[in-house]
């Protein structure tokens, strides 16, 4: 039995002009980068750091951030757009069935990460003011509030769902999921996608094909606020961020826990999907995440002291 359930079919986005919609994932997006700025830049005024470096810190982890996570998706999840449509790969469009303004979609964080350490590490070579890891001890505070938006992105988009919900108390019905856009208007008859979504909303027949759902992306969006306290916590009230690579390792370490814990709750992404010794794509990829941030909390010690 349900304690807490409802129905999920939201407007996605705004009708700019013609097909180009502002999708409100994207502006999760904005937010988690815009918020993400503000951050660095109290962390830096309070430890006396130039603020001419923040400014192409931001434009080096935006252009990292959404490439490596576009591509991360891609080699991980869905190689198949390489033939199929490989233009969509760097493109906000589908080319497949004519152009369609999509938006970015299919962004996998584990590709983020990497793509942010290579980013700070090309950034680093360029403006040689501290030390790569006390850039990523700092920049972690806000990739971790930043992740609390993207999740919830997800949710809005009805993407990366959770398992069916049994008897678990909450339950939630992805009515854009469990439709797709070009099934929903040739079985109501409605040209307009979102009207035809609500007709299927509206129409307990219909309704009653789809199942609850974990909503997956509400957990995992939840838990990485107490991610972000965590590091804001040992930065700001312990010594813990003069301990090079303590921060960057605890970041490893608890958000990728929470992602190996919640992936036990989500459906399968991609066609690329692997289930090894009942471990699933996401749970093996967070596995070395995992392993190199308890080597950065209790193992590594820097050659040199920061410059």
């Amino acid at each position: 039995m349900h304690v807490l359930k409802f129905d999920w079919n939201p407007v996605t986005g705004i009708d700019i002009v013609g097909n180009f919609k502002l999708h409100f994932y994207s502006l999760m997006w904005v937010i988690a980068f815009i918020l993400g700025w503000y951050i660095m830049k109290r962390i830096y005024t309070k430890e006396k750091v130039k603020l001419e470096y923040l400014d192409p810190m931001f434009i080096y982890v935006v252009l990292s951030t959404m490439l490596g996570a576009r591509l991360g998706h891609v080699l991980f999840y869905q190689r198949e757009l390489i033939q199929q449509d490989f233009f969509s790969i760097f493109l906000p469009f589908s080319f497949k069935d004519g152009i369609e303004f999509t938006g970015f979609q299919g962004l996998a964080s584990h590709g983020a990460a990497i793509g942010v350490i290579i980013g700070m590490y090309l950034y680093r070579r360029k403006y040689n003011y501290k030390s790569l890891l006390w850039i990523l001890d700092r920049l972690v505070i806000p990739v971790a509030s930043g992740a609390v938006f993207v999740r919830i992105g997800n949710f809005i988009n009805s993407e990366i769902i959770g398992k069916v919900s049994g008897d678990f108390p909450l339950g939630v019905r992805f009515v854009q999921d469990h439709y797709n856009k070009y099934e929903v208007t040739r079985k109501t008859g409605i040209k307009d996608v979102q009207e035809a979504y609500n007709a299927i909303a509206n129409n307990e027949e219909w309704l009653a094909a789809v199942p609850y759902r974990h909503p997956a992306q509400l957990y995992e969006s939840f838990l990485y606020i107490f991610v972000f306290l965590a590091l804001w916590y040992f930065y700001s009230k312990t010594s813990k961020k003069d301990q090079t690579g303590f921060l960057f390792g605890l970041f490893l370490v608890c958000l990728w826990s929470i992602r190996f814990f919640v992936e036990r709750f989500k459906e399968p992404q991609g066609d690329e999907y692997i289930n090894w010794f009942n471990l699933n794509t996401g749970q093996w990829l967070s596995i070395p995440f995992i392993l190199i941030g308890l080597y950065f909390m209790f193992l590594y010690k820097p050659k040199k002291p920061i410059s």
